[in-house]
């Protein structure tokens, strides 16, 4: 379409100052005639569009233009380049040239490297760094996945998917997908998603009721255990991923007392055990019973 022509001319006169009306003609397919009649057309739009015959002549666009002015502020143009520079970790198809269009638009608005995306654990195989970009395949193309699973209770399955949706909770990434031995949504941890694989078959969208991103056999909300810990000052750089200041209360040895409610399960033992001697369970009895028998049990394994 013509409009789509004078607006991708008008961003290659902002990233190149200058260009002839033959290289122009060449890359839109048309003729040169068509060409000037387009920068006719800028001109009178008001873009300080001009042309000069001879060595080093060209079409050219005055220093300094940019459409910024007239269609978006500053502030905005920032907030914009910056939430596409984020996305472009999902290698999301054009958004390089996306991105270059709009910093040329916008080419008097600072763009620094402040922010960097990286889906991928610190220690990760090659798979594990392309498991996002499998996923944002599966997810555009609609196409079903294949992987194991690992859930909250240690038990591993093979499961056959239709992607829905990412979903980024409570410092973890979790994919909302339609599991199709189970037959409804589900939810899972990226992290414990292995061995992933993309078919060649594709789904068709279901509409599918909002969920929370929380890892379950089943729909019911999970149980919560009112917990009480003294936790030593050297721990509260992890508990701080999960908890604010207001869950901590001061004491007199340098040590602080966590309240807080966690959901039950296997894996509240691991994350208790797996802060070693900087952090004491004080109530409920039961859990400070559970934790001191697994340490029990570990120890047996040390023991000569």
């Amino acid at each position: 379409m013509k409009i789509n022509r004078l607006f991708e001319i008008t961003t290659i006169l902002l990233n190149k100052g200058s260009v002839t009306a033959q290289e122009l003609a060449d890359r839109f397919g048309v003729s040169t005639r068509t060409i000037y009649r387009d920068i006719d057309v800028l001109s009178s739009a008001g873009v300080p569009v001009y042309m000069n015959k001879g060595n080093g002549g060209g079409i050219h666009l005055l220093e300094n233009y940019a459409l910024s002015r007239t269609l978006i502020s500053e502030q905005e143009s920032e907030s914009l380049l910056l939430t596409i520079k984020t996305l472009q970790a999902t290698h999301y198809p054009e958004l390089d040239r996306v991105l270059e269009k709009l910093g040329s638009i916008f080419k008097n608005t600072p763009v620094y490297d402040w922010v960097e995306i990286d889906f991928s654990p610190w220690s990760s195989s090659p798979n594990e760094n392309h498991k996002f970009n499998h996923i944002k395949q599966a997810l555009l193309q609609s196409k079903v996945i294949r992987f194991d699973y690992v859930n909250g209770e240690g038990r591993k399955s093979n499961r056959l998917a239709e992607p829905e949706k990412l979903i980024f909770k409570n410092n973890a990434w979790y994919l909302a997908a339609y599991c199709r031995q189970r037959q409804e949504q589900r939810t899972f941890r990226i992290s414990r998603l292995k061995n992933l694989t993309v078919m060649s078959a594709t789904f068709a969208r279901r509409l599918l009721p909002a969920q929370n991103p929380k890892e379950s056999n089943n729909n019911a909300a999970p149980t919560l255990i009112p917990l009480k810990l003294r936790v030593q000052a050297k721990a509260l750089n992890r508990l701080y991923d999960y908890f604010d200041d207001s869950y901590f209360m001061p004491n007199a040895d340098g040590s602080f007392t966590l309240a807080a409610a966690l959901p039950a399960g296997e894996w509240l033992f691991s994350y208790i055990l797996s802060f070693g001697s900087f952090v004491e369970v004080l109530e409920p009895e039961q859990v400070r019973q559970t934790v001191v028998k697994r340490m029990k049990q570990t120890l047996q394994i040390y023991e000569l």
